[in-house]
């Protein structure tokens, strides 16, 4: 494939090259560990800024794992000789890997990143030169057709996607193909759709290097290029989420008005998922003037779902505007420009009366039940990654309330969720704390305060008594009626469950 204005792209049917090639990196250890251990921490995340001058600094001998990070990472001429001496050079020329240039140098015509998988496999993604992290700004390109590499938003979903095997899973808006590398691993056949058809070349590249089954690639802008009639166990998007005056970058302006993208997606996820599936989507979402944030996102949520969505960062209008000016390097150019571009946002959200833009995770989960749950919450606090097991957690801990009124609560065994600590404040030398906090050092990392009952009770939740009976002896421990203790306990009860403090015993 030939696109004006951008690099040729190696040929994606040569899978007997994309081997070759991969065996010679790992060979060369031309891996995630390979390179921190090359580069050095400061080097490697300097790296991940596009800050190229540490990594140069660091690979200035000849071994063969410094000439393909100033080949394929820092994108340098290397010579001829030096390069035949690492891979299979003229098959790498003939599939496109590799041009020739100058005289005897040769360079690579696509970025090629090391990635470790979940499991510690050794991945590699493909991204247009000089597009492997940050945004088109960074590399001072303004095609909108540049395919971007690994990024902040591209970890994160990966990192919140629930992992379980399923038989079909939709990568809807595919990128360089890290969604659907991801899904290859625990789905039986992978469909990928993109806008973009250079997008779709390089993720069959990503997949061919890494080793990874090919996945089914259509054209089309997200939902489009799937039939009517097919619905999936799994749907992932990193969707082009940002909300701008008009769409200039393919691989980041979904070119609707507002956060029109982000909710039409949520809004037909419902249909093409089957019973049981989840949709997992990256969204930015308006903060308007007179509206609920809140309220505004539950209007998004099809029926038929559960649906977790938690706001992760909000910006102001113009904090908004500038990151997605510098993104695309407005900044570097004509002030008169820039100034013209920045103030186009602002008519743009005056006129929507935005205030402020929010930015999260939407978890949709197909469900049966004829009163799904749907949770909308502000969690801006550090988590821990990779969350899938923690959000698919959370679904199974709805069904488990659903199915259960309060009596059947009160005869049901839970333990306390692991690495859940309990905290104690008052003044010092006084006899009772004013409150108790309960703590979680794992997934969402959660504090939530509890009473001296819900403290006793969440502390000796071993599996081994029922809820009824720790009640019972708290009551008596307390000198309080336990017919009145069990009538208030288990709202308190599902509010832990619930945020995962405690987990029941099936």
């Amino acid at each position: 494939m030939t696109d004006s204005g951008l690099a040729p792209l190696p040929a994606p049917d040569r899978l007997d090259s994309a081997a070759r090639l991969r065996d010679a990196l790992l060979a060369a250890s031309f891996t995630a560990d390979g390179l921190l251990d090359l580069l050095g921490p400061a080097a490697y995340a300097a790296l991940a800024r596009s800050e190229t001058v540490p990594a140069l600094r660091a690979t200035r001998g000849d071994t063969p794992l410094e000439t393909l990070v100033r080949l394929f990472l820092l994108q340098q001429p290397v010579p001829h000789a030096r390069v035949a001496g690492v891979l299979p050079v003229e098959d790498a020329l003939e599939a496109g890997w590799l041009t020739r240039v100058g005289g005897d140098e040769v360079a690579a015509t696509v970025d090629v990143r090391p990635y470790g998988g979940p499991g510690g496999e050794d991945w590699f993604i493909v991204s247009d030169l000089g597009c492997a992290v940050g945004g088109a700004g960074g590399i001072g390109r303004r095609d909108e057709r540049v395919v971007l590499g690994v990024g902040g938003a591209s970890t994160t979903l990966a990192g919140i996607t629930v992992r379980t095997p399923v038989t079909s899973a939709l990568d809807l808006g595919t990128g360089s193909g890290i969604q659907a590398l991801h899904a290859a691993q625990h789905a039986t056949r992978v469909t990928a759709t993109d806008l973009n058809p250079r997008a779709l070349h390089i993720t069959a590249l990503t997949l061919a290097l890494s080793g990874a089954p090919a996945a089914d690639l259509r054209e089309g802008s997200l939902f489009e290029p799937v039939r009517s009639d097919e619905t999936f166990d799994l749907i992932v998007s990193n969707p082009p989420f940002v909300i701008s005056p008009r769409a200039r970058l393919t691989y980041r302006d979904g070119g609707m008005g507002g956060d029109d993208l982000c909710r039409s997606l949520v809004q037909e996820a419902g249909e093409r998922l089957n019973e049981g599936g989840f949709a997992q989507f990256l969204a930015n979402w308006q903060h308007v003037a007179g509206e609920d944030w809140q309220d505004r996102l539950r209007s998004w949520v099809p029926r038929g779902c559960d649906a977790w969505i938690v706001q992760r960062e909000v910006q102001d209008v113009t904090q908004y505007a500038e990151l997605w000016l510098r993104d695309a390097g407005d900044h570097r150019g004509d002030p008169v420009e820039y100034q013209a571009r920045y103030d186009a946002w602002l008519d743009e959200f005056e006129a929507r009366k935005v205030r402020a833009v929010g930015f999260g995770w939407i978890t949709l989960r197909k469900t049966g039940s004829a009163e799904p749950v749907v949770t909308v919450e502000e969690w801006p606090h550090p988590v821990e990654q990779p969350l899938g097991e923690t959000i698919r957690a959370h679904f199974d801990r709805l069904d488990y309330l659903r199915a259960h009124d309060d009596a059947a609560l009160l005869d049901s065994h839970f333990k306390l969720a692991a690495e859940v600590v309990q905290e104690q404040v008052g003044l010092p030398g006084a006899e009772d704390p004013e409150h108790v906090v309960l703590r979680q050092h794992r997934g969402m990392r959660r504090a939530t305060k509890v009473d001296t009952v819900g403290a006793g009770f969440a502390g000796v939740c071993d599996g081994t008594l029922s809820a009824g009976r720790i009640l019972d002896a708290i009551a008596q421990l307390v000198g309080e009626d336990p017919v009145l203790l069990r009538d208030r306990t288990p709202a308190q009860i599902r509010l832990l469950v619930e945020q995962g403090f405690l987990e029941p015993v099936r």
